[in-house]
């Protein structure tokens, strides 16, 4: 019987694992956030007042069996005229939701369309807003506010917090339930992964479920959001918001990109997410797997393929 594996986050860091687990046999979920206010997704929910279709398109689009030409398409971004900036899978979800009445439908149509391979599960239906705290008491609203930074990037956020409560999913609570193996991350840790352990109830359903629980630790750390974060300090803030010791397992790249590829992330304040030498004396329960899961070029980003098979193994 196929193993049910749940992935938990949204943006780029979802779609390579989505990406290297498509093929195989699961019974796959991604359970997505669903605070994303920027760019093409920022404008649909000012100007229709519709949930954000971003993260979802990116999922869809990542389990897709669809041809390339279709996939292409959705994932096509206007570059001038009046809907400079759009994405025409965002407007097409958005078109939807107003024709068939509600977000969840919508998906659904998507993903008959794009013959998705699995599901795509948006973590709540609730409409609601990212907050975040920073050291000095300072609050950011609005995610796109958090992500791209303008107030000193050097203060640490001390917590995120969503506006107003959100009722879960139901279909992400029983995903979540039903789990063999649920995959937290990689991606933002403030903007894309814990966003999901703030809605009502999501946080307890992980810690409860009887999974094997995994946190694929981000390649580089991000200016304003996890400067000088090494992989403890996102095991750390993960658990402090779904509890400690929830955690079973954490994978970690082991190889160092080369000073050519880390030059431009080095002017952007990023460096590589290391693993501290120290580091098994602030775990209590989660086990370490190291790996190369590291793409051979061009943008620092994680390989599916590697990443599939450090995920085959604990299955």
């Amino acid at each position: 019987m196929p193993k049910n594996v749940v992935t938990i986050g949204g943006g780029t860091g979802t779609f390579a694992v989505l990406t290297a687990l498509k093929n195989f046999d699961f019974n796959l979920s991604a359970v997505v956030s669903m605070c994303d206010d920027g760019g093409s997704t920022g404008k649909l929910r000012d100007d229709y007042g519709v949930l954000p279709p971003g993260d979802i398109r990116r999922s869809l689009i990542a389990l897709s069996a669809a041809s390339r030409s279709l996939r292409r398409l959705f994932d096509y971004r206007f570059e001038n005229g009046s809907l400079d900036g759009h994405n025409f899978g965002n407007l097409f979800l958005t078109a939807l939701e107003k024709t068939e009445g509600s977000f969840h439908q919508a998906v659904l149509t998507v993903s008959q369309l794009l013959n998705v391979k699995g599901r795509v599960i948006p973590v709540t239906l609730s409409n609601v807003r990212l907050f975040a705290e920073l050291e000095d008491g300072k609050i950011i609203s609005g995610e796109s506010n958090i992500d791209i930074p303008k107030h000193n990037p050097k203060l640490k956020i001390k917590k995120v917090f969503i506006k107003p409560s959100a009722h879960p999913n139901r279909h992400a609570l029983e995903a979540i339930k039903e789990a063999n193996l649920i995959i937290i991350g990689p991606g933002d840790l403030y903007t894309s992964i814990i966003p999901n352990f703030l809605v009502r109830g999501i946080a307890k359903a992980i810690r409860h479920s009887r999974a094997r629980k995994v946190l694929i630790c981000n390649l580089m750390t991000k200016n304003g959001e996890t400067n000088g974060y090494s992989a403890t300090d996102f095991l750390e803030a993960a658990e402090s918001y779904l509890g400690k010791d929830t955690i079973d397992y954490i994978l970690v790249n082991s190889k160092k990109p080369g000073s050519v590829r880390l030059k431009r992330y080095a002017e952007e304040n990023c460096e590589p997410v290391i693993l501290p030498k120290d580091y098994k004396s602030k775990l209590s329960k989660a086990v370490v797997f190291r790996a190369d899961v590291l793409t051979k070029s061009g943008l620092i980003r994680h390989d599916p393929k590697k990443l599939a098979r450090q995920i085959l193994n604990l299955l």
